[in-house]
């Protein structure tokens, strides 16, 4: 039973890995976007709100859909001064604690309860207040769809702490995720030997 749950736990790694390492590429974009709407801007004395709410909605897209990715790699703001004064088994008694109290139900909440201002958005066909700006939908469901990752993340990151405190499984708050998932094909087959 339990090895289902780490197979599922697995798959969310992988969702929020491939959503992570692609949305970073948003970035980029968001840096032309910007440097092209300035360079028209002075160049050609020609300027755009819709470019420049484009690179918001980039940016917006990074930060939504990257926190998953985040929580997977054990990147988000801790206080490493505390916690790294605990044994493993209290911080894994910790973490699994607050993604079960704090973590999976806010993200949840936030998820449900942003859906019905998406789907507003959609029906009233919502545009941007700025001359020119661009229809809002795309932006609101970042919301839903950010919570949702990181809610299946919290998820994951839930049962690799319970693994870790019944035996079954590595500290990933000090390998950071699934060891597995970073080993090049090399390391999966050898060690699948």
């Amino acid at each position: 039973m339990f090895q289902a749950l780490l197979a599922y736990s697995k798959v969310v790694d992988a969702i929020n890995e491939r959503v992570g390492t692609t949305v970073k590429w948003l970035i980029l974009g968001s840096v032309l976007v910007s440097a092209g709407n300035a360079t028209s801007r002075y160049a050609l004395g020609m300027a755009s709100n819709a470019w420049l709410e484009l690179q918001w909605y980039f940016f917006a897209a990074v930060y939504m859909l990257g926190a998953a990715y985040t929580l997977k790699r054990n990147e988000h703001v801790r206080i490493d001064l505390v916690s790294s004064r605990l044994t493993a088994r209290t911080r894994n008694w910790i973490d699994a604690g607050g993604m079960l109290i704090f973590v999976m139900p806010t993200t949840l909440y936030i998820c449900l309860e942003s859906i019905p201002n998406f789907w507003e958005s959609v029906l009233n066909q919502e545009v941007s207040q700025n001359a020119g700006g661009l229809i809002r939908w795309p932006l609101r469901i970042l919301v839903p769809i950010g919570f949702g990752l990181l809610f299946l993340q919290a998820g994951s990151e839930f049962i690799k702490r319970v693994a870790f405190l019944r035996g079954e499984g590595e500290d990933v708050l000090e390998s950071g995720g699934h060891p597995d998932m970073d080993m090049d094909d090399d390391e999966i087959s050898e060690e699948t030997k």
